[in-house]
């Protein structure tokens, strides 16, 4: 699988939280969400902790919990809008590179999953991925700080070449940076695409504003580099 690096997480000394409460403007509350950082100060420059991620080839997100608060090594992916949950007897060491296998069952059939992290919780990625009916699934990575909640919206585009296609990020307001893949319906290929959020909640890439945070959703319109007109829609599912 190709790795992919979005952002180095930093030292933040205060986060700004926001409320999941329903808005007028954002029009979506994601109430299954949380508002606050579930990865915990103890864990932030170890491989222990919370890894949130999107995946494309379908559409979907992944959370793993390695050790976050207790003695579980799970994680649980959620496809489609199904639910699978996925587990590893890899046993964590301490100071040492972390990648261990993550089975479980999707419809009756064996899905295996290798994740693989730095021993400091650097580079997270996912080196093979077996999900039924999913060859060519891919997946985006990001680890979850104390300081530094990671939220994860999937969504779509459109152009007027025409095209329409998966748009699925993962983002953090603390950092003010976001990042994740595009894939044209119908292709295996992506596109990465990331950039910086602005103190108007607007996403930011190559210097453009592409579309507006609100609440839990993102919306926005704008012309690509070959001048056709690109519109996003998004909805945090995690």
């Amino acid at each position: 699988m190709k790795k992919i690096t979005l952002f180095l997480f930093i030292a933040v000394s205060a986060m700004s939280l926001f409320s999941c409460k329903k808005s007028d403007d954002a029009g979506y509350t994601c109430t299954t969400c949380t508002a606050t950082p579930e990865a915990l100060l103890a864990n932030n420059a170890s491989s222990k902790g919370i890894y949130k991620g999107v995946l494309i080839g379908s559409t979907g997100t992944i959370k793993f919990d390695i050790l976050n608060n207790g003695s579980t090594i799970t994680a649980v992916m959620v496809i489609d809008g199904t639910t699978v949950n996925l587990t590893s007897a890899i046993a964590w060491v301490g100071g040492q590179h972390y990648i261990a296998p993550f089975t479980g069952t999707m419809n009756g059939s064996p899905v295996s999953i290798t994740f693989d992290v730095n021993s400091d919780g650097g580079a997270p990625v996912i080196t093979s991925a077996s999900v039924p009916g999913h060859a060519s699934i891919q997946f985006t990575l990001l680890k979850e700080t104390s300081t530094a909640l990671i939220e994860a919206f999937e969504g779509t585009y459109h152009t007027t070449l025409p095209e329409d296609g998966t748009f699925n990020i993962l983002l953090s307001r603390a950092i003010q940076l976001w990042g994740g893949v595009a894939r044209e319906n119908g292709e295996t290929e992506n596109d990465d695409i990331d950039g910086s959020i602005n103190g108007s909640n607007q996403l930011i890439s190559d210097g453009n504003v592409i579309g507006t945070l609100s609440g839990d959703k993102i919306t926005g319109s704008f012309v690509d580099g070959n001048g056709k007109t690109v519109t996003i829609n998004g909805k945090r599912t995690l």
